[in-house]
């Protein structure tokens, strides 16, 4: 009979046995000292600081990891920025983000690099922009013990304002050069010695610091905060030492570097003979404490059949990180979070392969053969073939996207309609879609987006009333407007709660598609949808069809317009951008570029639209050198204030209305056309009304026709042409069918049904979004006096959405009644 095979743990701890260190146990009784950073844990930080760090800076050991960087945090922080943000990868241990909520910070999670699984460059610069001194610390992570570069971190940290706090917990025995990863760096760089970790103890932990002044403030602070005998100085709490661990640390310290050695070897072993398909983190220049050695499954892997045919063969498994910070239910509730694919991914794939003190390089290659013979036997996830047939698709998981199912749960109507819905969104998530990326102000005020999740009947939308993000929200109801990037951390988080309860009710959430092309037939909707990551393009089939995929501001527009009878593209000359980059995160800084040889920057906006007002207020606080009448905004219709009520309006001297201008519905003043908020104060200093003053920076020249030499003198002299001219759907290419959106008219009628050229509308097509082309009417409410189109997402996330969702509905219905 065959021996069974020996049995591969995953993890299997060998601290210093205490049985073997009787003198050293027997010197801490004698001494009657046990705990508040003794001989023997001040011995250890010693002979750690010199024997791992090079003599470099300073060593603190603690009672553990995360409380070191619970104080660490604290610390970095300071109380004047406690409530603020803690950018850190997605793809870590839940510990991470604990600590940060502990140190009063909210946890924001980005997505990680595909090649070593650290913290993405692109998405931490990308959320440092987007959120700026809302964010208080970056805690990078050095997954899996690899080293990360320190110097980007401490080049990040001079450039943004933040703190530095770097979670290193598997990395004790990681090399970079002949010393531990982060010796002197300037920040705290925090170890574990947990008995899972190379460096086993029992439990405990190490913060070090090439800054002296921090390892000593630190110290006091893991001692109840006592600066002072009995006297707290300082924020702490109890994360001290106990000297019995301390001595199985000094013990650790012996021979570690060779055991070391030993875990590179069974690592190295891993590398050359894992099987094809499997992704690693790259080699690392010089050594990685590994505690396990990971590995991400080839793509469709069931990854569940693998860990099963590895344990029928006596080797354990694991799945560090699965799942990943953003997927944890508690740290979802409390974090502010951010699309995360690359991470995403990596939580499906992840493997953990046994790597301990005891194991050999053949051990590594017996478990390498039988993960070739499990992968062998074609232990993927089944793949659906054929048309995919769903009720209703909904291209478009932005704000107009996710407003329609607002509207949908708001009404009760949710459920019914994710049976058999797909929403389809280009991104890696629902939610804010582009309108986070604008570094502007809202003109909705806060309360309008809290309206969203206030008294929700789904219970996880209700909840987010006390998310961190509605929290930011509700900090500027006092204000003219909200940041938009508050606003998309707001919607990003309701947007991944409303896919959740899409996909629990039956419902498909695609990311990472987008749609080709659409075309119908008697049976309904043909949708070529192509998947992102590979380009694979499929169709899907559904009766509805809803465009929700927002506007832009072609090219074409600008080649059509003209000023004072001449293109505006002839007057601007080379000078001409349009107000949306302007209002992106960093089109303030391509301003400045732009305008870096003038030494008395003149800039022309031309529009009378809201894009319009918020590009002159962004310009006027970008810190540019402008001096008087330096921004001229030259407009064609009359620009009108919103006023709540015309008693309003009289009372401040504004009498610029008729009968016609005030909705029948809520009484309002322009309730359409008026600007609100931060453009309306603009709108109303330039109108000088009830006594405001306008900013001398600003002039206004309102188009009077064709001979309107001034306006063309006011555009070719301007260094900058800014073109505010509004936006245009995109609509989706319907095969066949030509649309009135097309020629540059309204893409829905006042049913929020798509139009054709001819002006019928396209059975079950509907539209909701930016530059949509809808008009209130009937109990909806506005002006009888406006003729333009209206953009709000309260609209969206209530009547307007509502009224789509009804339409499918009742359209199943009868469907389902024939």
């Amino acid at each position: 009979m065959t021996a069974p095979p020996r049995p591969l743990p995953l993890i299997a701890p060998c601290p210093p046995r205490l049985s073997e260190l009787g003198d050293a146990l027997r010197r801490v009784e004698a001494s009657g000292v046990f705990s508040n950073h003794g001989p023997e844990a001040r011995g250890f930080e010693e002979a750690a600081t010199a024997t791992l760090f090079g003599g470099r800076g300073a060593t603190l050991a603690v009672a553990n990891a995360t409380l070191g960087l619970t104080i660490a945090l604290a610390d970095a922080v300071g109380a004047r920025r406690r409530g603020r943000m803690a950018l850190m990868p997605a793809f870590t241990f839940a510990a991470t983000a604990q600590a940060a909520w502990w140190a009063g910070m909210t946890p924001l999670p980005c997505d990680v690099d595909p090649g070593d699984w650290g913290a993405c460059a692109r998405a931490e610069e990308r959320l440092l922009q987007r959120h700026g001194d809302a964010i208080a610390a970056i805690v990078p992570y050095a997954t899996f013990g690899r080293a990360i570069d320190l110097e980007r971190y401490r080049a990040l940290a001079a450039r943004h304002g933040v703190a530095v706090v770097v979670d290193a917990a598997a990395s004790l025995g990681t090399l970079h050069g002949a010393v531990n990863f982060g010796a002197g760096a300037p920040f705290p760089v925090v170890f574990s010695m947990h008995a899972t970790k190379p460096f086993a103890t029992a439990e405990g932990g190490l913060i070090h610091c090439g800054d002296r002044a921090t390892i000593a403030r630190l110290r006091a602070m893991t001692g109840f905060g006592f600066g002072a005998p009995r006297t707290a100085t300082m924020p702490g709490l109890n994360a001290k030492l106990p000297e019995v661990i301390a001595v199985m640390a000094r013990a650790r310290l012996k021979g570690f570097d060779a055991l070391m050695e030993r875990r590179e070897a069974v690592a190295a072993a891993y590398r050359a003979t894992l099987p094809e398909g499997c992704a690693v983190q790259p080699a690392p220049a010089e050594r990685q404490a590994l505690g396990f050695f990971p590995l991400a499954l080839p793509v469709g892997t069931d990854r569940a059949a693998v860990i099963a045919a590895l344990a029928g063969e006596a080797i354990g498994t694991g799945a560090y990180f699965s799942p990943h910070l953003g997927e944890q239910p508690w740290i979802r509730s409390v974090a502010s979070l951010t699309p995360t694919p690359v991470a995403d991914d990596l939580s499906r794939r992840i493997l953990s392969l046994p790597l301990t003190d005891a194991m050999t390089a053949a051990d590594a290659t017996r478990v390498t053969a039988a993960l070739a013979r499990a992968l062998s036997r074609r232990r993927f996830l089944p793949v659906t073939k054929g048309a995919a047939i769903h009720d209703t698709i909904v291209i478009g998981g932005g704000p107009a996207g996710t407003a329609l199912l607002t509207a949908a749960a708001k009404a009760g109507l949710l459920p019914d309609l994710s049976r058999g819905l797909a929403i389809v969104e280009r991104g890696p998530a629902l939610g804010a879609g582009a309108l986070g990326g604008y570094a502007i102000t809202s003109d909705s005020s806060a309360d309008t987006f809290l309206t969203a999740i206030a008294d929700h009947p789904d219970p996880a939308v209700a909840a987010l009333a006390d998310h961190p993000t509605a929290h930011r929200v509700a900090a500027y109801r006092a204000a003219l407007g909200v940041p938009l990037t508050e606003v998309g951390g707001l919607l990003d988080t309701l947007g991944d709660r409303l896919a959740h309860t899409v996909a629990g009710h039956g419902g498909a959430v695609l990311t990472g598609h987008e749609a080709v092309s659409a075309r119908r037939d008697g049976g309904g909707w043909h949708v070529r949808l192509r998947r992102l990551a590979d380009g694979e393009v499929r169709e899907h089939r559904a009766r509805a069809l809803v465009i929700a995929t927002g506007g832009h501001q072609p090219l074409d527009r600008l080649a059509g317009e003209q000023i004072a009878g001449v293109p505006l593209g002839e007057l601007a000359a080379g000078r001409l951008v349009q107000s949306d980059a302007v209002l992106k995160v960093g089109g303030t800084a391509m301003v400045a570029d732009l305008l870096a040889h003038a030494r008395a920057p003149r800039i022309a906006v031309v529009g009378g639209s809201t894009s319009a007002l918020t590009t002159v207020a962004a310009l006027l606080k970008a810190g540019l050198p402008l001096g008087a009448g330096a921004v001229t905004l030259l407009h064609r219709r009359p620009l009108r204030p919103f006023y709540p009520s015309a008693d309003a309006a009289r009372a401040e001297g504004y009498t610029d209305f008729t009968a016609e201008d005030i909705c029948p519905v809520s009484g309002f003043v322009y309730r359409l056309a008026g600007f609100r908020l931060e453009a309306r104060d603009l709108v109303l200093r330039l109108l000088g009304i009830d006594g405001r003053v306008a900013d001398p920076r600003v002039a206004v020249h309102r188009i009077a026709g064709d001979e309107d030499t001034a306006a063309r003198r006011l555009v070719r002299q301007a260094d900058l042409v800014v073109a505010a001219l509004g936006y245009r759907p995109h609509a989706l290419p319907i095969e066949g069918v030509a649309l009135a959106a097309d020629a540059g008219r309204a893409m829905v009628d006042g049913h929020c049904r798509v139009l054709g050229a001819d002006g019928d509308p396209v059975p079950d097509l509907y539209g909701i979004g930016l530059a949509a082309g809808f008009v209130p009417w009937g109990r909806l409410g506005g002006e009888p006096s406006f003729r333009g189109q209206a953009n709000g997402l309260w609209l969206w996330q209530n009547d307007v959405g509502r009224m789509i969702a009804e339409q499918v509905l009742a359209a199943r219905a009868g469907r389902r009644a024939a």
